[in-house]
């Protein structure tokens, strides 16, 4: 506390020996988010405005703050003509389906506040691994790779576009089931159903290899939460046959760990029973039906 006390100090008395009333200050310029930055509201403001501040009390902030952002990354700021139709995907796949599902009430009390967009993934160079959202106390949420979004309709589209739209949607579902777990916690048994499992090097196992050890996803390794809000959010993306799929192409034979084929498989439907039951319990939500509704609308996107 004495260290910081000086150091305010001493700048005080910098600021106050270089700035006096005869200085000129008529050339600086504005700095970017104390007040000095303004703009002309937009069509895109507006129904940024409409469509999620006035029903929901979100907002999407798309104008470029590197203050948002790790200040050590090398970042795009997302491209105008890009937010609205990631925007309008991410109401259609996020928002609507919940509330339809558990009610405009549920979703308004839970929800983030804060989306920031941005127009480029975030790469970490220290592990290779590539993020693509971050949450804040449940209350911010950073989605990145808005400039690379394609879905059905727009110029060139293929379908192999949609990688990219499905991990979008899977970061905002990822880091919304987090703010749930975090206000009413899992069942602890989800815990022992992959002990001893778990791993800090999860970014060099691929997804096949995570599959053939019972989780759904690499990243899912990482530890308990992040593998119970995986189950959450690809479930929902794939959709139930994906996530059939999924199990039924895990290989015969045992895993570089030593699990079992029938051992991976029967962790997945475990899981999976487990996260079903915790939406009931937990929020008395049908997940089936609100996984459905999810999948019909990706599908809407991409087909």
């Amino acid at each position: 506390m004495k260290t910081i006390k000086t150091v305010i100090v001493l700048l005080s008395v910098v600021l106050f020996t270089a700035c006096s009333n005869d200085d000129d200050l008529s050339g600086l310029q504005d700095i970017p988010g104390l007040g000095g930055d303004t703009w002309q509201k937009t069509a895109l403001d507006k129904w940024l405005y409409d469509t999620l501040v006035v029903p929901y009390n979100i907002e999407a902030k798309y104008k470029w703050d590197q203050f948002e952002f790790d200040l050590d990354k090398t970042l795009v700021p997302p491209q105008e003509s890009m937010v609205k139709p990631a925007l309008q995907s991410i109401k259609k796949v996020w928002i609507d389906t919940y509330v339809a599902e558990a009610g405009e009430l549920f979703f308004k009390r839970y929800s983030p506040k804060f989306l920031i967009l941005c127009g480029s993934a975030s790469w970490n160079v220290d592990n290779g691994t590539i993020t693509l959202g971050t949450a804040e106390g449940g209350r911010k949420v950073v989605i990145y790779s808005i400039n690379s979004f394609r879905i059905k309709g727009m110029p060139n589209y293929k379908p192999s576009d949609s990688t990219v739209l499905k991990q979008i949607f899977h970061v905002i579902e990822h880091e919304f089931g987090h703010i749930l777990h975090q206000t009413i916690l899992y069942p602890p048994a989800f815990k022992n159903i992959s002990a001893g499992h778990y791993t800090a090097n999860w970014n060099n196992i691929s997804d096949e290899e995570a599959h053939a050890n019972g989780y759904i996803s690499a990243y899912a390794m990482s530890g308990f939460d992040d593998d119970f809000v995986e189950m959450i959010s690809l479930m929902m993306i794939d959709g139930r046959d994906g996530f059939n799929r999924l199990v039924e192409s895990i290989p015969a034979g045992s895993s570089a760990s030593g699990v079992t084929q029938a051992q991976a498989k029967a962790a997945l439907r475990e899981k999976e029973t487990m996260v079903v039951a915790y939406f009931k319990t937990a929020w008395n939500i049908d997940f089936y039906s609100l996984q459905a509704r999810k999948r019909k609308a990706v599908e809407s996107l991409i087909y």
